[in-house]
């Protein structure tokens, strides 16, 4: 997985019921795109570091955020 900053990272959830998350990232840490990531989550606004998982993908600033 490669992000660059102003990306965003979009988890699915991983129960059911669980909602799917979306960040932007504000920090790539590896010169190469790869995680871990620092991402302020869309819905509260909270930072973390993320390294993500099989669950998760990258969308470019320039595409429509996904709606499924």
């Amino acid at each position: 997985m490669k992000a660059h900053v102003g990306d965003r990272l979009v988890q699915a959830g991983a129960h059911v019921g669980d909602a799917r998350r979306v960040g932007v990232i504000l920090d790539v840490r590896d010169p190469d795109g790869a995680p871990p990531y620092r991402v302020r989550w869309l819905t509260d606004g909270h930072e973390a570091l993320i390294y993500p998982g099989p669950d998760s993908h990258i969308e470019p600033p320039d595409v429509p955020p996904a709606t499924t």
